[in-house]
């Protein structure tokens, strides 16, 4: 029995396309489906848009989770194994295990014959929204066996947003959760890792549904579909290249010698690292623009907590304190810098799941206990 993509009784959670109702699109990581149904059938039909790394839907099915293998293009039909059981009544999530190295268009679900969709319990009114990099999106997550160490050669199957920490604190605390995160994306235009040489920063990606155009032309987000309550800012990681800029001006500064000096050649990278006078002028840029990011949240969220941070992947220090500087120049008292227990020191690759289950702990501690979000609620 063929059930639409739209059908109500089907609860969608993310920042997902939905201008036509029937063909959803999911562009960001964490973004899913979850139905209640009956019988021991189980399609979902979806489209493939992939840019790079081989993509994987994710599904848990009545608590065990699987990955199905999309194919690059066109439409993918795929069948879950039901297994019986005592009710015939079965609970199923699927989601967006990665990031927008692909999107995936939602064309409908197959039931059996005769068997029906059941109505789900109300939904949670806790919302959590991050906007991060490849951290946030779980990249790399299920690389286990190099826990603590760097990463390896990888076409995505390890990536899964399920076990990064921004969806597991918004389960910690019972909340939906809006994860606005893509791998190797920077703060700025023109810096980090996405698109390079030509990247797309997070002060362009954030107010869109699809930021990738290498997939189509940039769509904006209508903020009035998503109020969180708390929104978390993870970025800063991938800001140190092609020059870690803070790194060297925190270290001329201790030497007294930081100073707009002269322009560099920007096209020679080894002269840009050499030109202190740049590394000086790229952190007050970036703290900047930091700090104007933080005031673009504030007005589409008047109300909600504003949390900072960075992860427990290596980086130096100075990048804290560029956004703990930011954090107290605003002067706003529902916007903090929060610092996990092994910031910026754990790990010299992207962190798995025992590393991001650490974190999440600390963060949803944070959120309830110390800012008191949820206490009691």
């Amino acid at each position: 029995m063929w059930i639409c993509a739209n059908d109500e009784r089907i609860r969608y959670t993310g920042r997902i396309d939905c201008r036509v109702e029937a063909e959803p699109v999911w562009v960001f990581p964490g973004s899913s489906a979850e139905f209640w149904f009956s019988g021991e059938v189980l399609r979902i039909h979806v489209e493939n848009f992939n840019e790079y790394w081989q993509n994987y839907l994710g599904c848990i099915l009545d608590q065990v989770q699987s990955a199905f293998y999309l194919k690059k293009s066109g439409e993918t039909v795929i069948e879950v194994r039901v297994p019986e059981n005592e009710s015939g009544v079965h609970h199923v999530l699927f989601f967006k295990r990665q990031d927008g190295c692909h999107e995936l268009k939602i064309l409908g679900f197959e039931i059996g014959d005769g068997e029906r969709l059941i109505e789900l319990p109300p939904v949670s009114e806790r919302r959590i929204e991050v906007y991060g990099d490849s951290v946030s999106a779980g990249e790399s997550v299920e690389a286990i066996d190099f826990i603590g160490k760097t990463d390896m050669e990888h076409e995505g199957g390890f990536s899964n947003c399920w076990f990064s920490f921004p969806w597991m604190t918004a389960r910690m605390l019972g909340a939906r959760l809006h994860d606005i995160a893509q791998g190797g994306i920077a703060l700025m235009d023109g810096h980090g890792w996405f698109h390079r040489p030509e990247q797309t920063g997070m002060e362009t990606a954030w107010d869109k549904i699809h930021y990738n155009t290498m997939l189509g032309e940039m769509t904006e987000w209508d903020f009035s579909k998503f109020v969180p309550q708390v929104v978390i800012v993870a970025l800063g990681q991938n800001d140190n290249y092609p020059v870690d800029y803070m790194k060297v001006e925190a270290e001329k500064k201790a030497q007294g010698v930081c100073v707009h000096e002269q322009e560099p050649d920007q096209e020679q990278v080894t002269q840009v690292e050499k030109s202190y006078s740049y590394c000086c002028e790229m952190a007050d840029r970036w703290r900047s623009h930091y700090g104007d990011f933080l005031k673009k949240l504030r007005g589409v969220y008047p109300e909600a907590w504003i949390v900072c941070c960075t992860t427990v992947l290596q980086h130096d220090k100075s990048w804290e304190d560029a956004i703990d500087r930011v954090v107290n120049s605003v002067k706003d008292e529902k916007i903090s810098h929060f610092l996990f227990s092994r910031n910026g020191v754990a790990t010299p690759g992207h962190p798995r799941i025992p590393e991001q289950f650490e974190m999440a702990q600390e963060m949803a501690d944070y959120i309830e206990n110390v800012l008191g979000v949820y206490k009691n609620k």
